[in-house]
């Protein structure tokens, strides 16, 4: 399994609609009830090259199979070294360590971007992904209870942080 990482182009923005309506769909790593459209992915991708904020794919044998990006963490300036950060892998993909090198790009990119904390918000329900982000050094920093709403029932958010410098 050959997987290079490189920075998305337009060209992967139909393979990164799919990962995410996928996500949408069928779990609660995504909050969103809707799919996306291609319009909303490309205005999504033009805000984060606007920003310069990266979103990385993982392309196995010319296919995109998992992506990551990070944000702002909120909007006041106060906020401004802080970043969360999203990775999505493709199902049949998932354990096979793409994940763990969108994200430890992901966190190089920040580093190098001059960032000091990134933040996850997963699903407290999701032990596979805090699991993961143990690996990486992220803590728990605490949980909002029942803050989202989605296949019929409510949902606990775990914020999660790494402290880069």
């Amino acid at each position: 399994m050959s997987i290079i990482l490189r920075l998305a182009t337009k060209g992967d923005l139909q393979k990164i609609l799919e990962i995410v309506n996928h996500s949408i769909l069928h779990t609660t790593a995504n909050y969103s009830y809707e799919i996306q459209t291609l319009e909303v992915q490309q205005k999504w991708f033009e805000d984060k090259t606007a920003k310069n904020l990266p979103v990385i794919v993982a392309d196995l044998d010319g296919e995109v199979v998992g992506f990551g990006s990070y944000g702002q963490f909120r909007e006041k300036i106060g906020y401004q070294y802080t970043i969360e950060h999203s990775v999505y892998v493709v199902d049949n993909i998932i354990g096979k360590g793409i994940g763990s090198k969108l994200l430890t790009e992901l966190i190089r990119l920040a580093k190098e971007q001059g960032y000091h904390v990134m933040i996850g918000a997963i699903d407290a329900d999701n032990a596979g992904s805090i699991a993961f982000h143990e690996k990486f050094g992220f803590v728990a920093t605490g949980t909002i209870r029942e803050v989202g709403y989605k296949f019929d029932h409510w949902l606990d958010l775990v914020f999660m942080q790494l402290i880069l410098v």
